[in-house]
């Protein structure tokens, strides 16, 4: 008995400059760049995408825990700041802020961290996946 993996898998297809469409089990979004980067800032950049992933992982595992208390989530909110740093070009220090829309008791408010500490996107990025970067190209033609 092993155990069981699950695949993720999302196409990034080149649409035009420095444009990008990303689609995932049938939902499609735009990545770009800021104008002053070469794009048409018609999406978030991949940095930006990075950071929404975080704190939506985040309010997600917030969401849930307030859920399981019969707590109110409406209004909840989460911002994620980072650092652009470099050599080599990075993000990085990153601060997730969580504005919970009800009073806490000091339990709560550690429970409510704890579980914001489960999210998984969190725990990627503590302990790095190992990357393979695979490229296919046609082959040349004959002569």
């Amino acid at each position: 008995m092993g155990i069981e993996v699950f695949i993720m898998e999302l196409k990034i297809t080149h649409l035009d400059g420095v444009r990008f469409e990303v689609q995932a089990r049938g939902h499609k979004l735009i990545c770009d760049q800021p104008i002053d980067n070469g794009g048409e800032d018609t999406g978030m950049t991949p940095p930006e995408l990075l950071l929404a992933s975080l704190g939506t992982c985040a309010g997600f595992y917030a969401v849930q825990y307030l859920k399981t208390r019969n707590l109110s989530q409406d209004g909840l909110e989460v911002s994620v700041t980072a650092e652009k740093l470099k050599q080599p070009g990075r993000v990085g220090n990153f601060r997730i802020k969580v504005q919970c829309p009800v009073e806490l008791t000091p339990e709560q408010e550690e429970g409510l961290m704890r579980s914001v500490h489960h999210c998984t996107i969190h725990n990627t990025l503590l302990s790095p996946p190992s990357i393979e970067i695979e490229l296919s190209a046609p082959a040349p033609a004959s002569i």
